[in-house]
């Protein structure tokens, strides 16, 4: 029987104090079932007494039933020298109507003085009524020792003495918190440790990331003795972020044997942590341990040799159990193989001795020559073959555009317009928009033209825009590369313009990016036909 994990998920709570990280409440619903779907053990949601929008997001999650996780409303001990039932803010707690709270207070002597400004023994009294309190009225309380292991190197008989009075109060779970995130593994799992060994209650680990070790740390305190993990789903939060759950999630079960969700649940945690950034409206990192698209993606020829051969010769695991999948990158260091197989995917009957293999190996290296970067942008590739193979018809055609662009008034966000008109099958449709600088604006009016043909691209948005000076000696006439990623909210693509021209090399990489999709889609009415 495997062991068991607990997995506390603060994605919603911790990780909305992220910077650039806002959250409406319809956003939080939506993550709020996923992560339940998931499996996780807890989803802390809020603080209800901190803002209107987490009241009103407790009372409407209400209507959710939840079958794997608990949520937990979050907050602080009472205020000094007032009652608990006094206290404005456990009111709120109480009013979310969960069946967990988690309560943090403080361990560091420091932070009672010089931060919140009572005497010791007040704030022992105020973490163990306030514990007490939830546990009269049959409440899970799980309490976080905020600044904990500050703490108990500063002054280890009083940071022990905090998790007393919360297990006098009863608390279910004490959590040690990193609060400032900058502890090392070792001293994580010594102290720990020695936490475990004094408590019959179960201890938890939350870890932030200031020193860029809070999955290390968190998995120190769970070889220690922590039986509960804390973090966000994909690492965001306060500074430089929490321990990443898609991670530790990945470590503890594929390599340690721990049960943290359930096994046939795993293969949703690339899916999920793609709809996470999604609705965060950021950009969830390549190079991301398991669920990044770059986890399992291959460049180097002798590298997608072995995994060809056998997949364990450079993968630590199987990408599909975690719902990622493999990427051969294209470059001229790829080798002829890996050519061959996106070749296939078009044409399957093609040889790798082929004279087409040969021509377009020859073309790939004449664009990389001239500027073009396959390696991210693979679908743009997979354009130029069908192209070269005879198996591409446009979508549509860009007849002509004009972009005009002006110093924005001070009332007006937008710098640029556009207007652009396209041919699809003889039917012709003009459109102009307003935008961000000219990029964005063609980007609105070319959309905007197509929406009425191919209303799929209503659900398409660029996630990244990136822009490479290739040769600065000439000046402003020096050839730019753009590289476009785009989203329908599931996958993913990248496509590449090159071009003396930003505009032009912008526009190229957009066409392509729209093509694509409508391709995609294709292929799948044709899947489903079939």
């Amino acid at each position: 029987m495997s062991k068991r994990i607990s997995i506390y998920d603060s994605t919603l709570r911790d990780g909305a104090q992220a910077e650039g990280i806002s959250f409406s409440v319809e956003d939080k619903l939506k993550i709020v079932k996923e992560l339940d779907n998931l499996g996780v053990s807890y989803i802390e949601a809020g603080n209800p007494g901190s803002n209107p929008k987490d009241l009103d997001f407790f009372t409407r999650v209400k209507q959710i039933n939840l079958e794997n996780a608990k949520l937990v409303a979050f907050g602080s001990t009472r205020r000094k020298g007032i009652k608990v039932e006094q206290d404005a803010n456990i009111q709120s707690l109480l009013s979310a109507g969960t069946e967990a709270v988690a309560i943090f207070g403080k361990s560091w002597d420091f932070h009672v003085t010089d931060i919140i400004h009572t005497s010791l023994e007040e704030n022992l009294s105020m973490i163990r009524d306030t514990i007490r309190y939830f546990k009269e009225i049959n409440k899970e309380v799980v309490y976080d020792a905020e600044h904990f292991f500050d703490g108990y190197k500063a002054n280890k008989d009083y940071a022990l003495k905090s998790l007393e009075a919360a297990a006098e109060g009863g608390a279910d779970s004490l959590v040690l918190c990193d609060t400032n995130g900058g502890c090392l593994p070792h001293e994580i799992y010594e102290i720990t440790k020695s936490v475990a060994e004094h408590f019959d209650v179960d201890i938890g680990i939350h870890c932030h990331n200031d020193t860029g070790v809070a999955v290390a740390n968190s998995m120190m305190a769970v070889e220690a003795g922590a039986v509960q993990v804390q973090g966000t789903y994909i690492g965001f939060g306060e500074r430089c972020g929490n321990a990443n759950l898609c991670t530790l999630i990945g470590n503890f079960q594929l390599k340690q044997g721990y049960e943290c969700i359930p096994k046939d649940n795993l293969d949703q945690l690339t899916p999920l942590a793609r709809l996470v950034a999604e609705i965060a409206n950021i950009s969830l990192w390549d190079k991301e341990p398991y669920v990044g698209r770059a986890a399992f993606a291959h460049k180097g020829g002798m590298h997608i040799d072995g995994v060809n051969k056998n997949s364990k010769s450079f993968e630590h695991i199987k990408p599909e159990d975690v719902g990622n999948s493999r990427r051969f990158l294209m470059s001229e260091v790829a080798g002829r193989s890996t050519i061959l197989k996106k070749i296939q995917h078009v044409v399957p009957d093609i040889k790798k001795d082929s004279p087409e293999t040969a021509l377009i190996i020859q073309r790939l290296k004449e664009l990389e020559h001239e500027g073009y970067q396959f390696e991210g942008a693979e679908q743009t590739f997979e354009l130029i073959i069908r192209k070269h193979l005879g198996k591409y018809k446009p979508f549509f055609e860009l007849e002509n555009f004009k972009i005009m662009g002006e110093q924005p008034s001070k009332e007006s966000a937008f710098s640029a317009y556009a207007m652009v008109k396209v041919n699809v099958d003889g039917k012709h449709k003009m459109n102009a928009a307003e935008g961000d600088g000219p990029v964005n604006a063609l980007d609105k009016a070319l959309r905007q033209s197509l929406e009425e043909f191919y209303p799929e691209l209503n659900n398409v948005h660029l996630m990244d825009y990136k822009v490479r000076v290739l040769d600065s000696k000439n000046a402003t006439a020096a050839k730019i590369r753009v590289l476009i990623t785009s989203s329908d909210g599931k996958d993913i693509w990248t496509t590449v313009g090159v071009s003396t021209d930003i505009i032009e090399a912008s526009l190229i990489a957009l066409v392509d990016s729209i093509e694509i999709k409508l391709l995609r889609n294709l292929e799948k009415k044709m899947e489903a036909y079939l």
